[in-house]
């Protein structure tokens, strides 16, 4: 790729590796084999989303080449700001609205487009911190399905095809669920559904079964190399541990590549007061410790959680003495490097089940300051000295 070149928004070139599905789905698109409903399948930041918009937008184009939408017709002019008027998008959402009126996705159309704009590799806590809605649980409300019925019982403004993207439809309603369950058993003529699921074993199995599934990989090693090379400016030395902590995935590679401040060093300084008053027994300092993480909201508590699990695994690996195999930045190595032998053949076990057991509690909706609290407590008796 071309640094020099700009990558036009929402195009296949922009999708990071991922070259087998693009060529797939350009071969349909050339053989007139469209799916009227496809679901984008992968582990998170595998790029299933940009990719889905890069196929919603080459569907649009009205001259089309054998790579990628041409750039320059009325269609992808109008994606550019996300306004063409056959793509409909949902996405879940957090009531904002006074009863009895419920707050909708055009309600939020202006964050989303802003979102997918600015980075559109991300997760359902970027998106909840967009809407100010971080401690809170968002879903696809049932009017949702209603409005998009009516929208595709509208002709085609543009004469091709008109298409629905559903971002997580996991978190559907049932309601919902069983209202989108009957658009996709009888389409309207020339329209496309792409759903982007996390979850897809979350989803009635009449929903699964009625959409084309289209399985993602972790992006590849070089192709992420590449992106955070030309994208992001990165030299081959500062990628390598961006690449290997992310495991494929590009959302927690930005992540990374934005942490000098902000959510990395709120996790890493939970993580330390968690194990430094642990080990020094002080259960009134811990009660307060689990309400500042309840305080988060629930993506952020599991997020907090998955990085709590992975500075387990660097300390056990640290006792090891081989230093090419941990993946530390300087102040994580830092303090891994006193509390690595706290962590050992003894209690490593333990220490990882709780952490995902609380993971999966918290999930489940269980109350965080129960669950944060008890995980303090036996993290006590897992430091014991």
């Amino acid at each position: 790729m071309d640094s020099g070149a700009p990558i036009e928004p929402f195009s296949f070139a922009a999708v990071v590796g991922q070259e087998a599905a693009k060529a797939r789905l350009r071969r349909e698109v050339a053989e007139g084999r469209v799916a009227h409903a496809l679901m984008f399948c992968g582990p998170e930041g595998s790029g299933k989303l940009p990719l889905a918009l890069a196929y919603a937008r080459y569907l649009s184009c009205q001259r089309r080449t054998e790579l990628d939408a041409c750039g320059r017709c009325p269609s992808c002019a109008m994606w550019r700001k996300l306004v063409h008027p056959d793509v409909h998008f949902i996405f879940p959402i957090v009531n904002k609205a006074k009863s009895p009126k419920t707050s909708t996705c055009d309600d939020l159309l202006p964050q989303w487009r802003t979102q997918l704009m600015e980075m559109p590799y991300f997760a359902l806590s970027h998106w909840l911190e967009a809407m100010e809605a971080e401690n809170k649980q968002a879903q696809i409300f049932a009017a949702e399905s209603d409005i998009i019925l009516r929208k595709l019982s509208l002709k085609s403004s543009q004469g091709g095809y008109k298409v629905t993207l559903i971002w997580l439809p996991e978190k559907m309603n049932a309601a919902c669920a069983n209202k989108l369950l009957k658009l996709l058993e009888e389409p309207p003529e020339q329209t496309v559904f792409l759903l982007i699921s996390d979850a897809p074993d979350q989803l009635l199995s009449t929903i699964v079964s009625r959409t084309q599934r289209f399985n993602l990989p972790a992006i590849g090693a070089d192709d992420m190399a590449e992106a955070l090379q030309t994208r992001y400016g990165l030299d081959a030395q500062a990628c390598r541990p961006i690449i290997h902590l992310a495991a494929g995935n590009m959302v927690r590679a930005l992540e990374q590549i934005h942490s000098t401040s902000g959510d990395a060093n709120q996790y890493f300084d939970l993580f330390t007061t968690l194990m430094r008053q642990a080990y020094a027994r002080r259960v009134r300092d811990l009660k307060l410790w689990s309400e500042d993480v309840a305080a988060m909201g629930r993506e952020r508590s599991k997020d907090f959680l998955s990085y709590a699990q992975r500075m387990v695994r660097e300390s056990f690996i640290a006792n090891m003495q081989q230093p090419e195999l941990n993946y530390l930045n300087a102040t994580e190595q830092g303090f891994v490097g006193r509390f690595a032998p706290f962590v050992n053949h003894t209690n490593v076990v333990g220490i990882a089940t709780e952490l995902t057991e609380a993971q999966n509690h918290i999930e489940q909706n269980v109350n965080p300051r129960m669950v944060f609290f008890d995980l303090a407590l036996k993290m006590i008796m897992l430091l014991k000295h």
